[in-house]
């Protein structure tokens, strides 16, 4: 009861901040909070940043975006619910982390070979855009942006499917759910608390895009990295706002907000992909042996995919979801961008 007062309280403190008169009877001023899970020196974090200052430079300082970095405001599986509820403004968290909530868009993170963040990125956001299901009721989102392909790092090495049985690995989401199809023992968590749970032994690895071994230090805490781009999954992560904060902007502000956001699409994605070589880098610097497999092995890894991404079109399917539609295009979007690539 105290926790729902205090989120209830502050959604009202933030309401009483948005829409203050300028001074002297300027033009309104509108001061929204803007919760990001990312630690404050993580690249998205940083890019985040740039989109708020980016707004409020074109809208000539009529919004002003406090932004609120590292879960401060709201704890990363959170987010989603604070936006929804006022607790902030804006948000920018995984979907993943609110598992059985937005059933179609659980296509985005399925394991179909994701080449990289930007491709991912792109595809995600013209998709959550095309279909605007239900499932995102009560928030306006900006755009969606996705990491590049997930790997496997570990304090053993994997060479196999054979040596990953049992292991108890950290996913998030859909990535639990590869992780137990692999014969691991999967165990839920955000990123957040990754580091410790792996430097402490709770969990043996975790499946994460190779960035995250930088951007949350985790490369100082495991040994091994399996290269498993051939499943190569995402976990794709919303930038929404509060409906009802949306609706209070003024259409020439609002626009302002559509134009960055359309914008920083790609800058997100481009972040993704150089944080990619930056955690390749790292490791490499650590001497982190990175292990590849061999074209038997990754097909053993791919046939292991089948009855998630099967799963996925049954369910949605059952519940009226035009899911097999929704991944067919993904499919279909990821290999367009395969083939432009070099």
């Amino acid at each position: 009861m105290r926790t729902r007062r205090r989120w209830i309280g502050m959604g009202l403190l933030a309401g009483l901040m948005l829409g203050c008169g300028g001074p002297g009877g300027g033009p309104q001023v509108y001061k929204l909070t803007y919760s990001i899970f990312f630690p404050p020196l993580h690249i998205q974090a940083q890019t985040g940043m740039d989109w708020a200052k980016e707004v409020e430079r074109r809208s000539e300082g009529r919004i002003q975006i406090t932004v609120h970095p590292g879960g401060t405001l709201t704890r990363a599986e959170q987010c989603w619910q604070g936006v929804l509820s006022g607790v902030s403004d804006l948000g920018m968290s995984c979907f993943a982390y609110t598992p059985g909530r937005f059933p179609l868009l659980e296509a985005l993170d399925l394991p179909l070979g994701w080449p990289d963040g930007l491709t991912a990125t792109r595809v995600a956001t013209a998709l959550a855009s095309q279909y605007e299901p239900a499932e995102l009721q009560g928030a306006k989102i900006l755009y969606v942006h996705a990491h590049g392909p997930g790997i496997l790092a570990t304090h053993k090495p994997v060479r196999s499917l054979d040596d990953l049985q049992n292991m108890k690995i950290r996913g998030t989401g859909l990535s639990a759910g590869i992780a137990t199809a692999l014969g691991a023992t999967a165990i839920g968590m955000p990123q957040p608390e990754t580091y410790d749970a792996l430097q402490k032994g709770v969990v043996e690895g975790t499946l994460c895009p190779i960035e995250t071994l930088k951007g949350w230090k985790q490369g100082e805490v495991i040994e091994y990295i399996t290269d498993t781009k051939a499943i190569g999954y995402t976990t794709a992560m919303f930038v929404a706002m509060n409906r009802q904060t949306w609706d209070r902007l003024p259409k020439e502000l609002q626009q302002v907000v559509t134009d960055v956001s359309a914008e920083f699409v790609d800058r997100h994605g481009l972040a993704w992909n150089q944080a990619d070589t930056e955690g390749r880098a790292f490791v490499h610097e650590l001497g982190r042996e990175i292990i590849p497999l061999s074209p038997e092995e990754e097909q053993r890894w791919k046939e292991q995919m089948t009855p998630i991404v099967a799963e996925y079109v049954r369910r949605t399917m059952a519940n009226g979801l035009p899911g097999a539609e929704f991944l067919a295009q993904a499919q279909a979007m990821i290999a367009e961008a395969r083939a432009d690539q070099p």
